[in-house]
């Protein structure tokens, strides 16, 4: 154990008390009332909160996790994705959606060991929109799915389809500690996706990374900004943060469920263990 590590867990027998009487009054529009008794916190100090993944270092102080500062995304209208555009491989891509997509259903939980945080607020804490806090610091709007925990998301009677570029994001808590994107506070989550909720597909995911808070392929790597999702309309990763998928990668034109399972890169502790969903949005949808 580092002595930032031991501060930290000094620091979280105050954190957590503070955390747990906030958590009781939340005004997030996307919460149910908190169950009572459901403790600790995502990315936040104290022994109960997650770790940095892959060897990344980092500690914050004080009763949140602030770090080099919160990047806040511009919300300006954004132009939508007509259905001339050339999709993966040359192809005509469908008629895009001009209103925002994000996941509507959770068809499934399977908790790991050390999930439960927020999970009495399902299925509407991880639906609609994410409530991002930028890149130094974690939303708590979210549900740790565990040691290995998975859920699956879906999109009703839409479809994410395959569009030019990236096609939908997946919106995790990770922060940058300090303001440095190499040292990413990071739980990994494996990202798969389905046409009919049985048969999966999964995206390569590179969870050793690459010494730099590069982690190719997997979810739960990059901070979640602030954005206006009536407005950012479709998607721009560049603005509103998360991890972007294309479906072109997998050979794709079009799903409707998608899956994330968690690699595990942190020990069970508390409840708040693994990796933390946010909201899963479509940046191309039919």
């Amino acid at each position: 154990m580092n002595a930032d590590h031991a501060r930290k867990q000094v620091l979280g027998l105050a954190g957590a008390a503070l955390l747990s009487a906030l958590l009781g009054c939340s005004s997030n529009p996307k919460d149910a009332p908190v169950a009572a008794g459901m403790g600790g916190e995502p990315n936040e100090v104290g022994g109960t909160g997650p770790r940095p993944a892959g060897g990344s270092a980092g500690s914050s102080s004080g009763g949140s996790e602030t770090g080099g500062g919160d990047a806040t995304a511009a919300g300006g209208d954004a132009t939508g994705v007509g259905g001339t555009d050339a999709g993966a491989g040359g192809a005509a891509a469908p008629e895009i959606l001009q209103t925002p997509a994000y996941a509507s259903s959770v068809e499934s939980f399977d908790p790991g060991a050390g999930a439960g945080f927020n999970q009495a607020k399902l299925p509407g804490i991880v639906l609609g929109p994410p409530k991002g806090k930028g890149s130094g610091s974690g939303s708590l709007d979210v549900v740790s799915l565990g040691a290995g925990g998975e859920i699956v998301l879906g999109f009703g009677d839409l479809h994410i389809v395959d569009g030019p570029g990236p096609d939908f994001v997946v919106f995790e808590n990770a922060f940058w500690p300090g303001g440095d994107p190499t040292q990413v506070f990071a739980e990994l989550g494996e990202v798969s996706v389905s046409e009919d909720g049985q048969s999966w597909q999964t995206f390569p995911c590179d969870s050793a990374g690459d010494g730099h808070g590069n982690f190719n392929g997997c979810a739960g790597v990059t901070p979640t900004l602030v954005y206006d999702a009536s407005q950012l309309v479709p998607l721009d990763p560049k603005q509103s943060g998360g991890d972007a998928f294309d479906l072109a990668e997998l050979g794709l034109q079009r799903v409707r469920f998608v899956k994330i399972h968690d690699l595990e890169t942190q020990p069970p502790g508390g409840t708040t263990t693994g990796f933390d969903l946010d909201a899963v949005g479509a940046i191309h949808a039919k």
